[in-house]
């Protein structure tokens, strides 16, 4: 990583109590996605789910105060268990769109699931912090996925 890139960056890492795969299946099935994807409050509904370098995952976002948040998001790269790269904005030709990688570090029996987003620019950046809570949403988004998980570990 440049300098350049930690001044356009957000990172954020969780504990989940679960084993590294566990915790990859939640972010790689739709059917876990649609239970714990986005900050408190917020709902997804998918439109398009293809989890594979090259695939798409078109998706609204529903706030709490009724307001949606159309996304698009192309997988970039997938190494199971251990990474996921994709490039996010509202759109497929979104010129503002982020690269975020997710990382997962098996921890003991556990999974640290580190998500760094990089923006184009410092300014995408701070408006990303500063007008949509990137790093509350971001820690909210982590804690609902660990909560979905050692809630429903050993569940088919």
């Amino acid at each position: 990583m440049t300098g350049e890139e930690k001044d356009r960056e957000v990172v954020v890492s969780r504990m989940v109590e679960a084993p590294r795969e566990v915790v990859f299946e939640a972010f790689g099935e739709v059917r876990h996605l649609s239970k714990w994807f986005g900050p408190s409050g917020f709902t997804t509904t998918t439109h398009v789910f293809e989890f594979r370098p090259g695939g798409v995952w078109n998706y609204t976002m529903h706030g709490p105060d009724g307001t949606d948040y159309p996304n698009h998001v192309e997988y970039l790269e997938i190494s199971l268990p251990e990474r996921i790269v994709m490039r996010h904005g509202s759109r497929r030709d979104d010129p503002d769109a982020f690269v975020s990688t997710v990382t997962f570090d098996e921890w003991a029996g556990a999974c640290r699931v580190t998500l760094r987003s990089v923006f184009k620019t410092k300014e995408l950046q701070d408006r990303a912090v500063e007008r949509f809570h990137a790093v509350k949403g971001a820690e909210q988004t982590l804690s609902r996925l660990a909560v979905h998980v050692e809630r429903n570990r050993g569940k088919s």
